[in-house]
């Protein structure tokens, strides 16, 4: 998804669309925002509900450099 031409609310500089990259085991996938406190696990270290995530997208300014960052189903990899 690319959403409308995004301006920074730090300094009105033009904004890019990117993503939060996360390493995993073997694997590069996009951030994901789940609701709810984290809760522990011993296999995987965080317990979480497949059906609740959302994948996050990134807005850099190229300016200032700030970061602003949206969970939507649009920014999906797949």
């Amino acid at each position: 998804m690319t959403m409308n031409q995004q301006i920074c609310p730090k300094c009105q500089g033009e904004m890019e669309q990117g993503f939060v990259l996360d390493n995993t085991h073997g694997a590069r996938i996009v951030s994901h925002w789940s609701s709810g406190q984290p809760k522990k696990s011993f296999w995987t270290g965080t317990k979480l509900s497949e059906d609740k995530q959302i994948p996050i997208g990134t807005f850099r300014c190229k300016d200032c450099g700030y970061l602003e960052s949206f969970a939507r189903p649009e920014f999906d990899a797949s």
